[in-house]
């Protein structure tokens, strides 16, 4: 995949990495702690991509959540999900689940597959600022049939999660960090042209074909993002949101400001408390 901007240039350029998270699950990390902050305002993003259902269904059990908002986008398979406010539920193929943590949720989540044992989704986390890391939790439950997809006079076909393209807007809206969220599929030799706000944060993260597992930065001037498919097609993940410029204290599934503040989440945790009612 060759990816050009006329305006924006490309500041860095990194491959996914493997590893093992919740109880067991293989997946590629493409983003994590050790790049914050270049990314802000998203701290975190996974690939889970399998035929095997070894690999994955051990899954996420229960686990706590504070300060960020965390956004599962599933390409093929189930994940099975339930939390401490009572909800439960399903995210199938091309589902998307934006949830909110705010100021705490414990859930769980478990990958099932699908009848051939096939996995693959993305979950990626987006950090909340300090005025409101406490807000209620919330979901955003979008489907499928939900999320319009549109073709580009250049010849990109666009799922829209989040965000605007040729006049359509995705179903996701009124997010903190003003994010865009676009699955982009580039037939060979065309190219997809994309304005988007100076200073956001802008990345574009190689799904299927050339450059798949790669993740492409983009500097912070410039309001125009150029992708262009050599002579096979792609697809891939193109996210942007505000910078929160903020400081950040993470671990492991809690992201707050402070050491303090972590330290008082994980306090609550242990003591119960954690659930604000």
């Amino acid at each position: 995949m060759d990816i050009r901007t006329p305006v924006r240039q490309i500041k860095k350029v990194w491959k996914s990495i493997p590893t093992i998270e919740g109880a067991g699950v293989r997946l590629k990390r493409v983003f994590g702690f050790h790049e914050v902050p270049q990314l802000d305002p998203f701290l975190l993003l996974d690939c889970f991509h399998s035929d095997n259902r070894d690999d994955y269904v051990k899954g996420f059990p229960w686990h706590p959540h504070r300060g960020i908002e965390t956004i599962t986008y599933v390409l093929d398979g189930d994940v099975e999900h339930q939390d401490s406010m009572g909800n439960k539920g399903v995210i199938r193929s091309g589902d998307v689940q934006w949830m909110t943590a705010g100021g705490g949720i414990i859930h769980q989540e478990m990958p099932q597959g699908d009848v051939k044992g096939r996995m693959w989704g993305f979950q990626l986390w987006a950090n909340l600022p300090a005025s409101q890391k406490m807000m209620d939790p919330r979901y955003r439950e979008v489907t499928a049939d939900q999320i319009p997809a549109v073709k580009t006079p250049e010849g990109a076909t666009v799922r829209i999660i989040c965000g605007e393209v040729a006049g359509t807007r995705g179903p996701v809206r009124e997010i903190v960090t003003d994010p865009e969220y676009l699955d982009v599929s580039l037939p060979a030799e065309k190219s997809f042209t994309h304005s988007v706000k100076p200073g956001y944060t802008v990345f574009a993260y190689g799904v299927d074909g050339e450059g798949e597992g790669t993740l492409t930065l983009y500097e912070s001037a410039g309001d125009t993002v150029l992708v262009t498919a050599d002579k096979k097609p792609v697809r891939f993940l193109l996210v942007s949101g505000k910078p929160l410029k903020e400081p950040i204290a993470w671990y492991g599934p809690i992201v707050m400001n402070t050491k303090d503040e972590l330290k008082t989440a994980f306090q609550e945790y242990e003591a119960g408390t954690f659930i604000r009612k």
